[in-house]
């Protein structure tokens, strides 16, 4: 890239690539810099990691299944989560650009209190906060969809979804994810959905998941809400707006 300005990693897990994405907008809102890349990447499909997650009882076991990661299938009865590996980054810049694939309309982020390996609570209070943060300025009404962090496993899934239902009340919006079809690619994730919802976003259709009540269809989308968590409950939301 022949970049000069900073260059700046870091690994907060699953929120890597979302806590790129503040970075890069604090940096903005500084003045330090004019635009700013921001991403994550990760390749977790080794032995060792592998063996990680399963030590943890998350890794899927449905190897006959069509979807062996069945993200957002709230009537499971095991976990799903399954690994991927993947790479996406975005160009920030502040102010209007008519290049620009969207913008960010809202950002937010919380931690929760550490209390066990995973640390997530039953009602996911870290999202509460970050979602709640996100939509300061914004009506519950105007989000048409979330794209959510939803990583296979029963307490993931189930967790964040009565914080979504805590914040939203009956005003639910459309639900989805990708990680049914691309796996949990951990650091990457963030921004792979990021681009989920570019692409919602552009051609004004849902995606949504073979496998639940919220299928593919062709709507008006305005404003897109995306999370993400990692270990130790570092959450992160963003809403992504035409």
């Amino acid at each position: 890239l022949q970049s000069q300005g900073p260059q700046i990693s870091h690994s907060v897990t699953c929120s890597t690539a979302l806590h790129a994405l503040l970075n890069g907008v604090a940096w903005l809102k500084a003045g330090m810099a004019t635009k700013f890349l921001v991403g994550g990447s990760e390749a977790p499909l080794t032995a060792f990691t592998i063996a990680q997650m399963q030590a943890l009882k998350i890794y899927s076991k449905c190897n006959t299944d069509e979807y062996p990661c069945k993200a957002l299938d709230l009537n499971k009865k095991v976990n799903t989560l399954v690994l991927g590996e993947g790479a996406a980054v975005a160009c920030l810049e502040l102010g209007q650009n008519a290049a620009a694939l969207c913008y960010i309309d809202g950002i937010g982020y919380a931690t929760e209190q550490l209390q066990h390996n995973i640390s997530i609570s039953y009602d996911a209070e870290c999202f509460q906060k970050s979602m709640a943060m996100a939509l300061q300025n914004i009506d519950l009404q105007d989000i048409d969809v979330i794209v959510m962090h939803a990583p296979g496993t029963i307490k993931g899934d189930s967790s964040e979804m009565i914080a979504i239902e805590k914040l939203f009340k009956k005003q639910l919006p459309l639900l989805t994810t990708n990680k049914w079809k691309i796996g949990h690619t951990f650091g990457a994730s963030g921004m792979l959905s990021i681009e989920m919802a570019i692409l919602m976003l552009q051609h004004q259709e849902f995606i949504g998941i073979p496998f639940t009540a919220n299928k593919n269809k062709k709507m008006p989308l305005k404003k897109i809400m995306v999370n993400a968590v990692g270990f130790g409950g570092n959450a992160v939301s963003v809403v992504l707006t035409l």
